[in-house]
């Protein structure tokens, strides 16, 4: 009995210690995009804006990015589709025209436009910067009932489950424990880690991994 216990005790600690690695580097490391590992072309992906989503043709371009990086999400009538936080970092990143009818937006036109349909848009749009700048896979985890799933560096959705589910929240949010402890809940019945990522006024982001612990 006590050697399981001791067992038990240094497999918590083991993954205690992995716990507070992954969050380091989070917190610290930057690897980069695999976006700027494509093949460098003056040619922009010109896209639509469609309210909540962006549509786009499906190209050359279109297919390698979505292959390699995983931006976008294949279409039935064979299209893809990107998230306003995806089409803006496209954008950001020189790869996507966005055009609303005949006019092209800039950036701060799309983030307007974007705010109107989601207040919560700049928060949720730094965290998703700043992980896909670290070398994470982010998509949208409304169907779970949070903002972000987030793919450990090398895996791709469908290669292996999303590792975090993630809330972006600003520094001067206030949550009550209510509201904290249904994210707990979120990331306890999806069997994924609880990352909770705090932008402050400079647009730097914080991550906070919260686990669920037994008395």
């Amino acid at each position: 009995m006590t050697k399981n216990k001791d067992k038990a005790v240094s497999q918590e600690e083991t993954q205690e210690e992995k716990t507070a690695t992954d969050v380091k580097e989070l917190n610290e490391e930057k690897l980069g995009d695999p976006v700027d590992d494509l093949p460098k072309t003056n040619d922009k992906i010109e896209v639509e804006l469609a309210r909540e989503i962006v549509i786009a043709e499906s190209t050359d371009l279109t297919r390698e990015l979505y292959d390699k990086t995983r931006y976008g999400e294949p279409t039935e009538n064979k299209k893809f589709q990107y998230a306003l936080l995806e089409a803006l970092y496209l954008m950001e990143r020189g790869k996507f025209l966005i055009k609303d009818g005949k006019k092209t937006l800039d950036f701060d036109t799309f983030v307007k436009k974007a705010r109107k349909i989601d207040p919560n848009f700049w928060t949720r749009y730094v965290v998703f910067k700043d992980l896909r700048k670290r070398g994470y896979i982010v998509k949208t985890a409304l169907k779970f009932g949070a903002d972000f799933r987030v793919y450990d560096r090398g895996i791709k959705p469908g290669e292996d489950h999303a590792k975090w589910v993630v809330f972006p929240v600003s520094e001067s949010e206030i949550l009550t424990w209510y509201e904290f402890s249904a994210k707990n809940r979120v990331a306890h019945s999806t069997r994924k880690r609880l990352l909770v990522s705090c932008v402050d006024a400079e647009a730097d982001v914080t991550y906070w991994e919260i686990k669920w612990v037994r008395p």
